[in-house]
C-alpha cells in the first residue's frame, strides 16, 4: 500500500509539474483594455480600402466602432488623441485559412490539437480548442495580421472553423464569428501512378472512390436526419453530428474544401451543385484553369500560399506567383492565405504572399483587398472588420509605410478600439540577445 501512495504521489507531482510548464508557456502580453472615451487617430494617410486613399486624415472610433473617418473630421471634446502625422492607417489584415490556436509547435504533439479521431465530424467546433495564451498570437499580430480564420484538420469532414481576432483573454473574446464553415478534404480525383506497380495506383482509387462514398453517405445521413427530425422531433434524438450539417444544407453555412488539382476542384462544384450547397475553395492551385466554372457558380477561391513550388515539373516556375492575378483578371472572387509549411508559425508572413503576388501581376490595391476586404467577403465578416468605413469595428494598424514592403513597421494596432500590446517573443528575445551581446562589447555603437 505504501508503495502506491508513492506512486500516487509522484504522478501528482509529475502532472502538476506539467501544468506548471504549460501555465509556464503562456504569453505575457495583457490584452487590450476597452475606453468610452471616444479616439480619435490624426494627421495619417488613411486607407479604407473601400476607396480611395484620404491624405491627413481623421479616424475617429468610439465604444469599439468607427464613427468617422476623413479630412474635415470634428474631434470631440476628452476624446484620445493620436498624433499619426506621417504614418499609413490600413485595416487589420485578415489569414483565411490557418490552424492559428489550434498549433503551438509543430513538433511537439501534446501542442497540436487540431484534429479529432475519425473520418466525418462535422460537429468538432474549432474555436472551443484555441489556445488564448498562445506565444504565436502576439508575434502574429505585431506585423498586422489582426485576423485569422482558425480551421480544423484530418479525416474526410474535419469540422467547423472560426474567425478570431488575436486578443483576448478567452476564446469566446477571440471569436468574431463561430461556425464559419464546415471543412472537407477533397481526395485527389487521380492516382499518382508507381510505374514499377500497378498495386500503388489501384489503391489510391480505392481509397479516392470510398472518400467519395463517405462523403456522399454523410450527406444522405443528414438529410434523412433532419427529415425526421421534422417528422417526430420529440421521438427522435438529437445527433449532433448531423445536427451541426443542417446550417450546410440549409445554405447557411458553407462547405470549405481543400482542393488544388483541377479534377478536385471540378469534382469538388459538381457536388456542391448536386447537393444544393454553397462552396468555397481552399488552395486552388489549378484554379485559374476553371474560372468559368467557378464564375457560373460564384465560387470563392482562398489561394492556399503564394509562396510555393509548381505541381507539375513541366509548369514555370512562376506559375504559383500568378494564381492571383490570373484569378483577378478572369474575374473570380478570391483572397490571399499565407498557410503552408509550420502553420501558424508563419501566418505573420501574410503581406509578404500578397507582394509577391504584386511583382508577378496583381495590382497593388487588389493585393491589399485580398488579405482584408475580400477575406472579410468570402467569409461573411464585412460588415465588421476588412474596410475602414462608418459603423465597421475599429479593427486596424498604424503603420510607418506600405505593409506589402519588409521594411515597413507596424507601430500601433487596435481590435474593435482596444491597443494591442505589440511586444511578442520574438522581441523580447532580441531584447535578452541584444543586451548579451552589448555586455560582450560586440554591439556597434
Amino acid at each position: 500500500m505504501h508503495r502506491y501512495k508513492k506512486l500516487f504521489i509522484a504522478t501528482l507531482l509529475g502532472s502538476l509539474g506539467s501544468l506548471s510548464s504549460a501555465l509556464l508557456l503562456a504569453s505575457p502580453e495583457i490584452p487590450g483594455e476597452s475606453t468610452d472615451r471616444p479616439i480619435a487617430v490624426i494627421g495619417a494617410t488613411v486607407h479604407p480600402v473601400s476607396g480611395d486613399a484620404i491624405e491627413n486624415a481623421t479616424l475617429l472610433v468610439r465604444k469599439g466602432k468607427i464613427v468617422a473617418v476623413g479630412a474635415k473630421v470634428r474631434v470631440p471634446e476628452g476624446a484620445i488623441t493620436i498624433d499619426a502625422a506621417g504614418k499609413h492607417l490600413y485595416p487589420g489584415m485578415f489569414d483565411a485559412y490557418t490552424d492559428m490556436g489550434l498549433v503551438e509547435v509543430n513538433a511537439v504533439r501534446a501542442s497540436v490539437d487540431e484534429r479529432e479521431t475519425g473520418s466525418i465530424n462535422p460537429n468538432v467546433k474549432s474555436w472551443v480548442s484555441v489556445n488564448p495564451d498562445s506565444e504565436i498570437l502576439p508575434v502574429t499580430r505585431s506585423n498586422g495580421v489582426l485576423l485569422t480564420l482558425s480551421a480544423p484538420n484530418g479525416g474526410l469532414i474535419s469540422g467547423q472553423s472560426a474567425v478570431l481576432q488575436l486578443d483576448g483573454w478567452t476564446w469566446e473574446d477571440l471569436a468574431l464569428r463561430t461556425g464559419v464553415g464546415v471543412h472537407v478534404a477533397w481526395p485527389r480525383m487521380s492516382p499518382s501512378i508507381d510505374w514499377d506497380t500497378d498495386e500503388s495506383a489501384k489503391e489510391q482509387i480505392e481509397s479516392r472512390d470510398k472518400a467519395l462514398d463517405q462523403l456522399r453517405k454523410a450527406f444522405a445521413d443528414a438529410r434523412a436526419y433532419a427529415k425526421a427530425r421534422r417528422a417526430d422531433e420529440s421521438n427522435h434524438p438529437i445527433d449532433l453530428r448531423w445536427e451541426a450539417m443542417l446550417p450546410v444544407l440549409n445554405g447557411d453555412m458553407p462547405l470549405i474544401v481543400d482542393a488544388d488539382d483541377i479534377q478536385q476542384i471540378q469534382a469538388a462544384v459538381a457536388f456542391a451543385e448536386q447537393q444544393r450547397v454553397k462552396l468555397i475553395l481552399y488552395g486552388g492551385y489549378d484554379a485559374p484553369h476553371c474560372t468559368e466554372l467557378l464564375k457560373k457558380h460564384d465560387v470563392a477561391v482562398i489561394v492556399g500560399g503564394v509562396y510555393r513550388l509548381p505541381q507539375r515539373r513541366s509548369e514555370p516556375y512562376d506559375t504559383p506567383f500568378t494564381i492571383p492575378a490570373r484569378l483577378h483578371e478572369a474575374g473570380v472572387r478570391f483572397c490571399i492565405s499565407g498557410s503552408g509549411r509550420f502553420g501558424a508559425s508563419n501566418v505573420r508572413n501574410l503581406p509578404y504572399h500578397a507582394a509577391m503576388a504584386v511583382a508577378f501581376g496583381l495590382p497593388h490595391d487588389e493585393a491589399i483587398k485580398s488579405i482584408t476586404a475580400y477575406p472579410a467577403e468570402i467569409l461573411g465578416v464585412a460588415g465588421h472588420v476588412g474596410t475602414l468605413e462608418k459603423g465597421r469595428d475599429a479593427t486596424f494598424i498604424i503603420t510607418n509605410g506600405d505593409p506589402l514592403e519588409t521594411a515597413t513597421q507596424v507601430e500601433a494596432a487596435y481590435i474593435q478600439g482596444r491597443e494591442v500590446d505589440l511586444n511578442d517573443r520574438h522581441k523580447r528575445l532580441w531584447k535578452k540577445y541584444e543586451e548579451k551581446y552589448r555586455r560582450l562589447g560586440l554591439m556597434n555603437e
